[in-house]
């Protein structure tokens, strides 16, 4: 089954089985699954159900020559759990994924349990979104693969990064197509958390890498999700699940056990009366 087919268009989906609650790895911006690697050994190590697919127009999905805004994603997640029939997973997203966990929460928001975001833009600051459309004049022209690797070298790496790694996912993310790319990107832009307020109503998970500058504006977010809980990793820039992946798994690890998972002295609590 490593295909689904949602509207003739092929979406690639790994599914490891397990007994436990449903997780459900949701990629960025020109990723794919495989960018959750250590996420899925660790939690399927742990008997979790782990989903990883590749968002259409990235991986081994269908690229169709179409607009890709965030809703466009999320819909596609939310069909994907539902025609797997996963009971309220964890939506774990990265970078773009975060912010189509949180669109899925807010627009269908009984199917999630939880939602973790590594490192979103969920409410993009002031200046990051006044760059974005200089950017998207970049990602348009012929130049478009350079334009990606100067962004994301010069703002998604620590120098305390793997070398190697850097060099590998500049090269794979330099390969998506030039109309997902753009698209994509243009979603990012116009995408509006503002929109969401009072409906993402599920325990929910912020992770930040270690950068000088935060990918979201924490404040805005914090008042969008009073429910939020906050973590950050020591020494990793924004791919922080491959860089730091013991730090990003304990912590994700935890917020299930404290927020989803009854405590064994609330059991015996319970049991003593």
């Amino acid at each position: 089954m490593p295909f689904l087919h949602r509207d003739n268009v092929a979406l690639y989906v790994e599914d490891v089985a397990g007994a436990g609650r449903p997780i459900v790895l949701i990629h960025g911006w020109c990723c794919d699954h495989t960018y959750f690697a250590p996420q899925t050994s660790h939690f399927a190590s742990l008997g979790h159900r782990v989903v990883s697919p590749d968002l259409r127009g990235h991986g081994r999905s269908d690229k169709p020559h179409q607009p890709y805004p965030i809703g466009a994603f999320a819909d596609d997640v939310a069909w994907l759990c539902r025609e797997l029939k996963l009971p309220k997973p964890i939506l774990v997203g990265h970078s773009m994924g975060g912010i189509v966990s949180f669109d899925v929460a807010a627009r269908y928001p009984e199917l999630p349990g939880a939602i973790v975001m590594l490192d979103a833009a969920v409410v993009l600051p002031p200046a990051a979104r006044a760059a974005i459309p200089q950017f998207l004049e970049r990602l348009r022209g012929p130049d478009y693969a350079i334009a990606l690797r100067d962004l994301v070298s010069s703002v998604f790496f620590l120098s305390s990064d793997d070398a190697v790694r850097k060099a590998h996912i500049l090269e794979e993310m330099a390969k998506t197509p030039q109309h997902v790319m753009e698209s994509a990107y243009q979603g990012l832009g116009e995408f509006r958390a503002d929109d969401a307020q009072g409906r993402v109503v599920v325990p929910s998970l912020y992770i930040a890498a270690d950068e000088p500058s935060p990918r979201s504006d924490m404040a805005r977010l914090r008042e969008l999700l009073p429910q939020l809980s906050f973590g950050r990793t020591v020494g990793s820039g924004h791919f922080c699940q491959l860089e730091a992946p013991d730090q990003i798994n304990a912590m994700i690890a935890r917020f299930i056990a404290v927020t989803l998972e009854p405590s064994p002295g609330a059991a015996q609590s319970k049991g003593g009366e």
